[in-house]
């Protein structure tokens, strides 16, 4: 078992019974020694994840995008539906460990240059919340970097919330809107 294997869980206990199906987010701004740029670093969790048994059922094109808060370096983002045995928590422990692994460190001022972020945006199991785990995630609906690659690969995945597929929430936010008078 790898390292960021029993970092995820440990007694090998956070197992479902059935297999659950994710929609990941995934986003780097920082060239990671040894592995690359950010496009490389994402190519990167995504090769471990599918070695830590996560089966993948689309991966998105690459895009960039401008950061948001402080950090001024553009990010690289894509999206993956990902099926598993994992519970919503030890999924969370997975992406946290591979993160880890990739150089991410957590700590210092929110929203900064980050070697690789994981989101887990959407789970088919609904809605779930526990401490700092939040499904779908809050912020979600609100970015063109995390909904245009989620919708090249599940565009018809419906955001248990508002009922609204991926697709639909992009062309809300990234619908033109007439310039105030």
């Amino acid at each position: 078992m790898s390292k960021a294997a029993e970092l995820a869980d440990p007694a090998g206990d956070l197992q479902a019974k059935v297999s659950q199906l994710y929609l990941l987010a995934f986003g780097s701004n920082v060239r990671v020694p040894g592995v690359g740029g950010p496009r490389q670093v994402i190519a990167a969790a995504i090769s471990d994840l599918e070695d830590l048994g996560l089966r993948f059922h689309g991966i998105s094109p690459l895009i960039c995008s401008a950061p948001v808060g402080p950090s001024q370096r553009q990010y690289a983002n894509a999206a993956a539906v990902v099926e598993t045995f994992r519970t919503p928590p030890s999924m969370l422990l997975l992406a946290r460990a591979v993160e880890q692994g990739l150089g991410r460190k957590r700590r210092g001022q929110v929203w900064r240059s980050r070697t690789l972020d994981i989101d887990i945006v959407l789970w088919d199991g609904g809605m779930f919340a526990i401490d700092d785990l939040v499904i779908p995630h809050p912020r979600f609906r609100d970015r063109d970097f995390v909904l245009g690659p989620a919708k090249a690969i599940a565009g018809d995945w419906r955001d248990p919330v508002t009922g609204l597929s991926c697709a639909h929430l992009f062309a809300r936010l990234t619908r033109p809107r007439p310039v105030p008078r």
